[in-house]
């Protein structure tokens, strides 16, 4: 098949969205499919990925809130791009004005819309959480969910990748929703990669010694990802024990959250490591990861964690609380300090607990293979199972492909 994705917030400056449409690049064609990436941009051009593989940019102007990213401005050059090339399956990968866009355009090819956000978590619920009840802030939202209850019917399928949203979206009365898990790289993550010098240097930059819990927070720096909770609660968290946290990212709340650390020696800052195989030394090199945005739709950081195998500390809603499932983690009630700070503080005591009975073994410890974390034993093993992107677009493939003899026989 020729799938074609209307993306409109890939950036070539990151976010989860770019590594997402880099894996789909590459495993796509590799699957026997033809990928092609329809996104906004600075200039129209169409950037060769390979064999089957390529972006084409429609010169568009710069969203105003972000400017790393675009927007559509015009339908009819959309539309002529999408005759030009002529899919076999349609994606539109926003569930805001281009998912309009693509279920206005007149091609017989069918479509599916792929909620790569979740925008009432991330902002309505975040928003008026404190003062309205969520069945409240659905009802002023209203709007909003007829717009996705109105786009849904014009779409084959509405793509979730965890199981909170998909439910809360058949609730609301959106149709054709089915929930197809994302994974993640194939062949990068592992407790193989796990670095005690590498993590022994990063204890240094938090000015601790080695036998202080190391924790890894990784992302962008936007208001949904509660990147101050998440200091607030490493910081209650680290009055019992030695604690470092080392946190990876960028964005435009970079300098509220360099006030929120304020100078605190023991959390560091640093830009977000673009190195994929660095990257995983890093990851598997700490002793958990602590994440606090409840409004994720996947979490791929939390996936590639478990992938590495430590144990993940995140939310109790939205995608992040899918990895920490089969004692792989733990979860706490959403938006609270306090629990997040005691997650942490449990995590972190079971890890300076099985730290000491290290050194005094002079030797790793080790769980056999398949083995997760449970209760409060929360020891650094063999990751616990993780899906491969490979899997989900395999998946997600052959859905689209059910659709497209449908539709073709239809015809």
């Amino acid at each position: 098949m020729k799938i074609l994705d209307v993306c409109a917030f890939y950036s070539p400056q990151g976010g989860g969205v770019r590594t997402y449409v880099e894996q789909k690049l590459r495993i796509g064609p590799q699957l026997g499919h033809e990928i092609v990436i329809v996104a906004p941009g600075d200039e129209d051009a169409v950037i060769a990925r390979g064999p089957g593989a390529r972006i084409v940019l429609i010169k568009s102007p710069r969203f105003p809130l972000d400017r790393k990213y675009w927007y559509f401005n015009e339908a009819e050059r959309l539309h002529a791009t999408l005759d030009a090339e002529a899919p076999d399956f349609v994606e539109a990968t926003s569930p805001w004005r281009s998912a309009g866009l693509v279920a206005d355009w007149p091609g017989r090819a069918p479509r599916s819309l792929v909620m790569h956000a979740d925008p009432l978590s991330a902002y309505a619920y975040r928003w008026f959480g404190d003062i309205f009840s969520r069945q409240t802030i659905d009802r002023r939202f209203s709007l909003f969910w007829e717009h996705l209850r109105r786009h849904s019917r014009r779409f084959d399928h509405v793509v979730c990748a965890n199981s909170d949203l998909a439910r809360r979206l058949r609730e609301g009365g959106v149709a054709h929703t089915v929930t197809i898990p994302m994974g993640v790289e194939p062949g990068c993550f592992s407790p193989a990669h796990r670095d005690p010098a590498l993590r022994a240097r990063l204890l240094a930059a938090c000015e601790l010694p080695e036998n202080a819990a190391l924790l890894l927070a990784a992302g962008r720096l936007a208001p949904e990802k509660r990147w101050p909770m998440v200091v607030d609660a490493v910081n209650a968290a680290s009055r019992d024990m030695p604690i470092g946290l080392v946190m990876l990212g960028e964005g435009r709340e970079q300098r509220t959250i360099l006030r929120h650390i304020a100078g605190n020696p023991h959390i560091r800052l640093f830009t977000p490591e673009r190195d994929r195989r660095a990257f995983a030394r890093i990851l598997a090199s700490a002793d958990a990861l602590v994440h606090g945005c409840e409004a994720e739709t996947f979490c791929m950081v939390a996936a590639e964690a478990r992938a590495s195998g430590i144990p993940v500390i995140v939310p109790d809603a939205g995608g992040a609380q899918d990895h920490a499932l089969g004692g792989a983690g733990r979860t706490y009630a959403a938006c609270d300090p306090v629990a997040a700070a005691a997650a942490i503080r449990d995590v972190a005591s079971a890890r300076l607990s099985e730290q000491g009975t290290r050194n005094r073994d002079q030797g790793p410890s080790t769980l056999p293979k398949g083995v997760g974390f449970s209760g409060a034993d929360f020891r650094h093993g063999a990751p616990a199972s993780t899906r491969t992107m490979n899997e989900h677009f395999e998946e997600l493939f052959t859905t689209y492909a059910a659709a497209a003899a449908t539709s073709r026989r239809a015809a």
